[in-house]
């Protein structure tokens, strides 16, 4: 009987795990990300230097798993950008002020009154722990950056750079106050930008039609002659608590409008496509029209006066305008206008020099203006709860209908409740005069995904101007003085002189100071007037836009989410680009361009397994925390040998996080679930698998062996793939990049040149190409999974480590990953064009041997590839010349005992499966027979001259020695 062979044999042996130990997470995130960094920094030339500056995610709260998403991306890039031999710039950063915060802090208190002074310092110490316990998380990821420099939009630094670019603006004309409508929160207490509103597509508001009598200049009109009854005009509106501020009725000048009489004493007038529709809301019966005594065009009714009862006995008749916002496609085609109320409204009464009138207070509710007959009747009424239907009380029979409309309405984001449109005086910053620059500079911007730059045009295109003050506590304030009668004064030297003394007392002085304290007034004005300091802020966003002031120059990368179209990246773009350009002589003051970023890249939101938004109000939002402990999956079976019956958390820790991330599709919205994990799970543990048969397998002999064409397709193929995961990886397609190498670990590595490989590395000379293998799939798994890669390399053969005490290389193998070759090119002696023409033709022999082979295990007369032989049938020609240039190592390369060429298929041989396939179009057969020598004992391949008899080349490894 043969003796075993297994002590003759090189086993793979490996001190690699085959899942990460949680105890070594914190050290080998120290050394992938912290040490990293830093070496990065010190090894990489200055001159070319990679700077992604960081959307600074809002200080409150816990991360979830979009922070997570967002934060890893830009790490990817990072770590890309220092394989491509770049010296990279990431300073973490956190937005801070702003409502929310405020409000956790005024909630804090309990309900005690707090000045503006304690909000400010209770909303402080709310951002400062959530800027440290959110910076212990993004660590947790692996993320590299240089946290000890790390800012934040509450540092004095910061506001003192926005205060002077604030100042630039304003001397260059771009600043303005102005009473006007702006979006105001009834439920923040606040003005609102549009970034700063969603929309309810539910939202229901009780809509109405109304009567208002005209009173004068109809007696003209058609149909009218002799008329001795009332001409009312009916508008429509889903706002009839605006109706108090109503200043005008619009029509267009160009739609044609009927007049009707109905019964003897009243006519109406109504756009001609709206008739249908108003006859039902006058009250007359299906299929009766009502009398048409005249039609006319719209600007044959601008000399019209009406009365609206809501303004008082004593108020004047008011006028009919153009309106070019009017259509026919809604209610009667005249509109009401409420200039204090709608934009529109505003922008048509302004040049008519139509008084704008808002009778609401900060916290919706009407005041006593909103019905001066009657102050009692309508003050503290919310405009929102109950003030429509107090409106329309008082219009009586005025009112002719009213209904409940389901339209898509503005709502506060952050409280949640609905908006208004309200007169109130805000400062303002001119985007009309920048946003020709502003397009020209995105021009020059590149975009991923590509249609990111559409979204941001719109957005730039649809503004002529941004409201930047707020009323809270908690921000930078603007910089203004006020008279006695409100005028504010901003000049250049009053906002020098204002940041002057921040500087010296800090931006809490400003609300703290006693009111009456001089310190704040400019030498020049002193005695001349009294002034107070304003108590507006500036918009959050105008905070978080001006971070590029951070740096002379421009950032190579700006990523964010896809709705920071309408927030950060906006607001950063048109504070450098007003800040940076000279509207007098529209030269800019920066030659590397006016635009802070010079590529955009967005991302999705995080979606849950049923492709549900993430939201708490639902109870979907997952955590960083809850990916990388496993909470997501089944928790592991425990091992029956162990004795612990206790399931544990399949916890893959940061790499699965960070691989969901890359894997993703990012550029769009990305599912989070348990179906995806399990994916990413296994992509994990086949990483760990390959690499603990790479760890154990590499001989130090195999420096020296001779390369087999094999070895050589298999440093093709790598190389390959090296050069498209790392296209992929420069154009920002991590997902791509992960299914190149998931493919090449497939299909190359794992189901051709490893299997082909065993038998050499195991019973032959230990040879191979398995060393540059380790570095290339390390280093393509750098940038996504640094701990796996980190761990991989602590666990290398112990001849890889000697020496490097002695070069003055770090612990982490930095040299190796990022700057030395991969392959030895001296080591490759195969023709590469003959050996790139020749792979495809074994790539296609070796698949339909594996389908032929399927074949005979399906019937059960074949177990491992090695108890069979092939013969290919090809015929003449370049294909066949390809697979005789490496006849010798076929049968190694197919896994196979032997392989013939164009031999004989014998007639009686006990078993025999074809699998029929093309070369060059030719038809060519690959046979698996019986193999035709016996088993070798230690290697297993039927090569051996009788039973329990080495083979040759066995013979001579073990040299004759047997147990």
């Amino acid at each position: 009987m043969p003796k075993s062979w297994a002590s003759t044999l090189r086993l793979p042996k490996s001190t690699f795990p085959p899942r990460p130990l949680p105890q070594n997470r914190e050290q080998y995130i120290q050394r992938c990300a912290d040490d990293f960094y830093k070496w990065q920094a010190a090894n990489r030339p200055a001159a070319d230097e990679f700077l992604l500056h960081d959307g600074p995610p809002y200080a409150n709260g816990s991360l979830h798993a979009g922070h997570a998403l967002n934060k890893i991306l830009k790490d990817i890039i990072l770590r890309v950008k220092v394989q491509q031999g770049r010296r990279v710039s990431y300073l973490p950063g956190w937005d801070c002020h702003g409502l929310p915060i405020e409000l956790k802090a005024v909630d804090a208190a309990a309900g005690k009154r707090m000045s503006a002074g304690a909000i400010r310092g209770a909303a402080r110490q709310l951002a400062s722990k959530a800027v440290l316990d959110q910076m212990t998380s993004f660590r947790t990821y692996a993320v590299m950056g240089d946290w000890d420099a790390r800012w934040t939009t509450m540092d004095m630094a910061y506001e003192i750079r926005q205060l002077r670019l604030f100042q630039q603006m304003a001397r260059r004309g771009l600043v303005y106050r102005r009473y006007k409508p702006v979006y105001w929160s009834p439920s923040s207490g606040t003005a609102l930008a549009e970034a700063e509103l969603e929309y309810n597509e539910d939202h229901v508001s009780k809509a109405a039609y109304v009567r208002f009598p005209v009173v004068d200049g109809f007696a003209g009109l058609p149909g009218l002659d002799g008329f001795r009854g009332r001409l009312f005009v009916v508008v429509w509106t889903t706002t009839p608590w605006t109706l108090p501020a109503n200043r005008a009725v619009a029509v267009h000048d160009d739609l044609k409008y009927h007049i009707l009489r109905v019964g003897t004493d009243d006519a109406f007038l109504v756009a001609e496509n709206c008739l249908e529709r108003i006859a039902k809301v006058l009250g007359l019966e299906e299929g009766v029209t009502p009398e048409i005594v005249g039609t006319v065009e719209g600007r044959q009714l601008t000399h019209l006066r009406y009365i609206n009862a809501l303004r008082g006995k004593s108020a004047e008749p008011q006028p009919f305008i153009h309106g070019s916002f009017v259509t026919d496609g809604s209610g009667s085609g005249l509109v009401h206008c409420a200039p204090g109320h709608g934009f529109d409204d505003y922008l048509a009464c302004l040049s008519l020099g139509i008084p704008v009138s808002a009778p609401v207070d900060n916290d919706g509710f009407f005041t006593g203006e909103a019905y001066p007959d009657q102050p009692d009747r309508l003050e503290g009424i919310s405009v929102l709860d109950g003030g429509s239907a107090a409106v329309l009380d008082i219009l009586g029979d005025d009112v002719l209908d009213v209904h409940d409309y389901r339209h898509k309405y503005p709502y506060d984001w952050r409280t949640k409740q609905p908006i208004i449109i309200r007169a109130t005086a805000q400062w303002f910053a001119d985007v009309d005069t920048i946003k020709d620059d502003a397009l020209a500079a995105i021009d020059k911007v590149r975009f991923v995904p590509e249609h990111g730059k559409n979204r941001l045009e719109a957005f730039i295109k649809g503004r002529s101007e941004w409201c930047i003050s707020r009323q809270r506590a908690w921000g930078v304030p603007i910089p203004a003085l006020y008279e006695a009668n409100g005028n504010a004064v901003m000049t250049d030297e009053v906002i020098d002189h204002i940041i002057s003394v921040i500087q010296e007392r800090g931006t809490d002085a400003w609300w703290t100071d006693a009111p009456d304290d001089p310190v704040w007034i400019p030498e020049s004005l002193r005695g001349k007037a009294e002034y107070s300091r304003g108590q507006d802020t500036m918009d959050v966003w105008f905070d978080s836009g001006t971070s590029w002031t951070m740096t002379d120059r421009q950032a190579d990368v700006y990523l964010e989410g896809s709705d920071q179209h309408r927030g950060w990246f906006q607001s950063s773009l048109l504070t450098r680009v007003a800040a940076m350009t000279d509207q007098s002589t529209k030269s800019t003051t920066n030659t590397l361009g006016l635009s802070p970023f010079k590529t955009l890249i967005t991302h999705g939101f995080t979606l849950d397994k049923e492709g549900k938004k993430m939201s708490k109000s639902l109870g979907n939002v997952i955590s960083a925390d809850q990916v990388m402990d496993g909470s997501l999956l089944p928790p592991l079976k425990p091992k029956k040998k162990s004795g612990n019956a206790t399931p544990v958390k399949d916890a893959l820790g940061p790499d699965a996080l960070r691989l969901w991330a890359a894997s993703s599709d990012y550029t769009r919205d990305i599912v989070l679930g348990e179906p995806v994990l399990r994916t990413i799970h296994q992509a994990l543990l086949k990483y760990r698998t390959t690499i603990k048969m790479l760890t154990g397998s590499m001989h130090q002999s195999a420096r020296t062996a001779p390369l087999t064409a094999t070895d050589q397709i298999a440093l093709l193929q790598l190389g390959d793939v090296m050069a498209q995961v790392g296209r992929h990886y420069d154009n920002y397609e991590f997902n791509k990049a992960f299914g190149s190498l998931n493919h090449w670990l497939t299909n190359d590595l794992s189901a051709f040149y490893l299997e082909a490989l065993k038998d050499r590395l195991y019973c032959a000379d230990g040879g191979g190409a398995l060393e540059p293998i380790f570095l290339g799939f390390l280093r393509m798994l750098a940038p996504v999974t640094p701990l796996l890669v980190e761990e991989a390399w602590e666990h290398r053969p112990a001849w890889l480590k000697e020496g490097e005490a002695d070069s003055g290389v770090a612990h982490h193998p930095l040299q190796q990953l990022y700057d030395a070759p991969v392959v030895d090119a001296a080591r490759l002696t195969l023709d590469e064009a003959g050996l790139r023409e020749a792979v495809p033709v074994l790539m296609r022999a070796h698949a339909a041997i594996k389908a032929a082979a399927e074949l005979a295990r399906a019937d059960k007369v074949l177990g491992s590839s090695l108890q069979c032989g092939v013969v290919l049938e090809v015929p003449e020609g370049p294909a066949l010349q390809a697979l005789g240039r490496y006849q010798a190592e076929l049968e190694a390369m197919f896994v196979v005992s032997s392989v013939e060429l164009n031999g004989v298929v014998a007639g009686d041989a006990e078993w025999k499966y074809c699998e029929a396939f093309e070369l060059e179009g030719k038809p060519c057969k690959a046979w698996v027979l019986p193999p035709k020598q016996a088993k070798c004992p230690r290697c297993w391949r039927y090569v051996a001259p009788k039973e329990d008899e080495l083979c040759g080349r066995c013979e001579e490894v073990v040299g004759g020695a047997v147990e």
